[in-house]
C-alpha cells in the first residue's frame, strides 16, 4: 500500500471513530451548519455527490430526503458501515474510490458536489488541484460544489497547544517557522490558511459563494460544550449561526467551508 493508503486506513480503522464523530454537542455544529447551508441549495429532484463520504451522515441524511445521492468513500471500513445502514427506500450508491479521480461519472452530472473530507487528506498541490478539478468537472454549469478543509491555526490550537504537542512539534518540525503544519501523510491532517484556499479555488476558475465556519471554537471548549443544558447549546448554536460567515471569528474554527460554482 502507498504511504497516504496504509496511513488513512490504519486511522480510520483503528484511531478515528468516524461513525459516531459528529454525535456530541462541541462537534453537532459541524453536521448542523453544513446542512443549513446545503439545504440553501436543495431542490427537488437534485443529484448529490458526495465525496469522501465517511460512514454516510451526510450521504445518508440526503438519501432520506429522497433525493438521488452517489457516495464515494476511500478507507473500506468507513464504506462498510455506510453501506450497512442503506435502506431499501434510499435511492444511493456507495463506492470505494479516490477524490483525484472520478472518471467513473461523466461531466456535468451532479448539481451538488459534497468534498467534506478529502481536503484533510491530500498532502500534494497536485493531488489537491486534482480534487478540486475532478470534483469541477463532474458538477453541472450551474451546480454547487462544497469543500470542507481544516484552517491551519485551528491545529495549532487544538493538538499543539491543548493536546500538549508544543515542544514535540517544534523539535520534530511538524510546522515551519511561521507555524504552518507540514503537508505530510504521516502528520495525517492537511491545513491550509482561509487566504490560500480562496486562491487555490481562484486558480481552478470556482467562483466563490461563500466560505464559512462549521464548527467555530466549540470543538476547542468541548467539555463546557457538551455540559451546556439544551437551552444553553440552543443560545451557542443560534451565535454560531449568525458569526460563522464573520471572517473574524474563522481563524480558529475547527472546521471551514469554501462553497463555489463554475
Amino acid at each position: 500500500m502507498n504511504g497516504r493508503n496504509e496511513i488513512l486506513n490504519k486511522f480510520y480503522n483503528e484511531i478515528c471513530d468516524e461513525d459516531t464523530r459528529l454525535d456530541p454537542k462541541h462537534r453537532k455544529l459541524e453536521f448542523l451548519t453544513t446542512d443549513r447551508y446545503v439545504q440553501k441549495y436543495l431542490k427537488p429532484g437534485y443529484r448529490i455527490l458526495e465525496v469522501g463520504a465517511g460512514t454516510g451522515k451526510y450521504s445518508l441524511h440526503y438519501a432520506k430526503q429522497g433525493y438521488q445521492v452517489n457516495a464515494i468513500e476511500y478507507v473500506k471500513h468507513n464504506l462498510d458501515i455506510l453501506k450497512s445502514k442503506i435502506t431499501d427506500e434510499m435511492d444511493i450508491v456507495a463506492e470505494q474510490g479516490d477524490a483525484i479521480d472520478l472518471s467513473r461519472f461523466a461531466d456535468n452530472t451532479f448539481d451538488i458536489v459534497l468534498v467534506l473530507g478529502p481536503l484533510y487528506h491530500l498532502y500534494t498541490e497536485e493531488e489537491v488541484n486534482k480534487c478540486i478539478s475532478e470534483t469541477k468537472r463532474v458538477c453541472k454549469d450551474d451546480g454547487v460544489m462544497m469543500f470542507a478543509y481544516l484552517p491551519n491555526d485551528s491545529i495549532m490550537i487544538s493538538w499543539a497547544l491543548l493536546q500538549g504537542h508544543l515542544k514535540s512539534g517544534y523539535d520534530n518540525k511538524q510546522f515551519d517557522e511561521n507555524f504552518k503544519m507540514i503537508s505530510d501523510p504521516s502528520e495525517i491532517m492537511r491545513t491550509f490558511y482561509i487566504d490560500e484556499i480562496e486562491k487555490i479555488m481562484d486558480l481552478n476558475d470556482i467562483k466563490k459563494i461563500n466560505n464559512i465556519s462549521t464548527s467555530g471554537v466549540a470543538p476547542h471548549f468541548r467539555n463546557i460544550v457538551d455540559n451546556l443544558s439544551e437551552e444553553e447549546f440552543e443560545i451557542w448554536k443560534n451565535y454560531h449561526f449568525r458569526s460563522c460567515e464573520r471572517k473574524e471569528v474563522q481563524g480558529y474554527s475547527t472546521h471551514m467551508l469554501y462553497i463555489g460554482k463554475k
